[in-house]
């Protein structure tokens, strides 16, 4: 019997692919326990999303890393990716894959918010040049920019253009 192929199917685990089961640890283990296992892969970008009491997602911020994690051996849990679990754990990453895009560095930020407030409360006189709010209003200009392009060329890839 020929076996039918289906290019969604690839598709949907091409873009789940920096998901990893992990499953079969200590009930008795915690989030930090967890995020201590995989530490080296917190400044990469690591996220975790829990299931059940020994059943976890771990969210990478890539497939590479997916996979490097997938070939390191962890004698307290077991291992898998999301493509080889089970249906019905596919099924409810599917259902929650807004919570599910890979796992990515805290952005920069600015004390400029903050600074504005504590000024505005206290009523006391800002310390900064003009050239300092200017080049700070710059800053937060070009951030906006770039979360709105990033916004765009995430619409943009899942409309296919």
């Amino acid at each position: 019997m020929d076996q039918v192929y289906d290019h969604d199917d690839d598709e949907e685990e091409e873009e789940l692919s920096h998901i990893v089961e992990i499953y079969d640890f200590p009930a008795e283990f915690k989030m930090e326990d967890l995020l201590k296992l995989f530490q080296c892969y917190q400044k990469r970008g690591f996220d975790i999303k829990w299931i059940d009491d020994n059943q976890v997602l771990g969210i990478f911020s890539s497939p590479i890393a997916a996979r490097e994690a997938l070939r390191s051996k962890h004698p307290l849990m077991k291992l898998r990716p999301l493509s080889k679990s089970s249906a019905a754990l596919k099924a409810k990453a599917r259902s929650c894959s807004d919570d599910l895009l890979p796992a990515k560095e805290r952005p920069q930020t600015s004390a400029a918010l903050a600074r504005k407030l504590v000024i505005g409360a206290l009523g006391v006189k800002s310390n900064l040049t003009k050239e300092q709010r200017e080049a700070e209003k710059r800053k937060l200009q070009e951030a906006r920019e770039q979360k709105r392009l990033a916004a765009r060329q995430r619409e943009d890839a899942w409309e296919g253009k």
